[in-house]
């Protein structure tokens, strides 16, 4: 029986990480698979080796630091010494998958890589650990396969996992008669982000935006996004601090980015979410400064967000550090609602966006490439 590993280190990749295994399964239903993960990756039948919900701290503390060590070192002696696996997948989380790679790749274990580091995007020196020690990279963006092989790396392009993955728009009049919202208002969701340290540089500065357009145009209303990593405390102590009353909605963010008429959100999949569902949105990111200067030094594009990326032009604004305000974002948001032409021009430019990326089935696709190796 054949034998596969795979880490992954936040919810969105132990979502993607579910779909490939359930489509390895259809392909050989006797695989034998374990792995750290989540709720996802367990209901498909994954026997966790460790919860992901120790890997979801980012930053550069140093109890952060040693605890992705500590686990790391976990990782590699249960895969080398007794686990042994016939291959190791390593989905998105490239500080932690890259760091470990190496020792796996040494031990002499089969190492692909689904949803590989965005290198592209920064730190780019990053990619001669990945020829170094990732045997194949099943990418999803198309203009990463020719990135990785020009430097000589096996690559598979698989097409981008949310095409296939992403529920249908959800009914407006049935979501809005659900959570209580007005059909005759227009509806702004915002999205802070799945981490507590984006929570703490963006909650409060988003609620003010809210409150400030709300005063101002009184026919609009208002929700926020729950990661559903997070407690719910980590919500209830911004909205309390601030005396907020908006709808706070938990687990269902497609329907709500589908539903919207336009979208605050942190920087991340959302943003790719929200315009294959051509939903308006504006991109408001802030950390501490030393992160940012240190982005800025390790960068290679100067977008952000992932519709721009993949377009290759300016679709969503983009506001950073100190541009994240109330003034510009309340800006953003009413061109948004009420300049009829800016907002019709918006959606068709990312109507586009889905044109340009594949239409397979990204965890079928790797899920075929990953059956092969093991054959071999």
């Amino acid at each position: 029986m054949k034998k596969i590993f795979i880490v992954t280190g936040e919810y969105s990749g132990d979502i993607h990480a579910s779909h490939v295994v359930n489509a390895l399964r259809t392909i050989n239903p006797d695989i034998e698979i374990e792995g750290v993960g989540g709720e996802n990756l367990k209901a498909a039948g994954v026997k966790l080796f460790s919860d992901q919900k120790k890997m979801g701290a980012v930053g550069l503390s140093p109890q952060i630091i040693f605890n992705h060590f500590i686990l790391g070192k976990k990782v590699v002696d249960y895969l080398t010494k007794v686990y042994k696996p016939d291959l190791v997948l390593l989905i998105d989380y490239g500080a932690f998958n890259l760091s470990i790679s190496k020792f796996l790749k040494k031990a002499g274990i089969k190492v692909f890589y689904y949803i590989p580091p965005q290198v592209w995007a920064s730190r780019k020196w990053r990619i001669n650990t990945i020829k170094k020690n990732i045997d194949e990279v099943l990418c999803i963006f198309p203009f990463e396969k020719q990135m990785y092989e020009s430097y000589g790396i096996k690559t598979h392009y698989c097409g981008h996992p949310l095409v296939s993955q992403l529920p249908q728009r959800a009914d407006r009049k049935e979501f809005f008669e659900k959570h209580g919202f007005d059909l005759n208002k227009k509806l702004v969701s915002i999205f802070p982000g799945s981490r507590v340290f984006e929570l703490k540089y963006l909650m409060n500065i988003f609620i003010k935006t809210a409150e400030n357009l709300q005063k101002k145009h009184p026919d609009l209303q208002f929700c926020i996004s729950h990661a559903p990593n997070l407690p719910d405390g980590v919500y209830n102590k911004f909205l309390k601090k601030s005396g907020a009353d908006f709808k706070v909605i938990k687990g269902e963010n497609q329907a709500l980015l589908s539903v919207s008429d336009a979208l605050i959100l942190a920087s991340g999949t959302v943003a790719l979410e929200a315009s294959l569902y051509q939903t308006p949105m504006i991109i408001a990111y802030r950390g501490p400064w030393l992160f940012y200067l240190i982005y800025l030094i390790v960068r290679c594009i100067k977008r952000v967000s992932l519709p721009n990326i993949i377009a290759d032009k300016s679709i969503v604004p983009e506001l950073l550090m100190a541009d994240v305000n109330v003034h510009k974002i309340s800006y953003e948001i009413e061109k948004f609602l009420f300049d009829d032409k800016y907002r019709t021009h918006n959606i068709e430019e990312l109507g586009k966006v889905k044109s340009l990326l594949s239409d397979k089935n990204s965890s079928q696709e790797a899920a075929k490439v990953i059956s092969e190796a093991l054959l071999n």
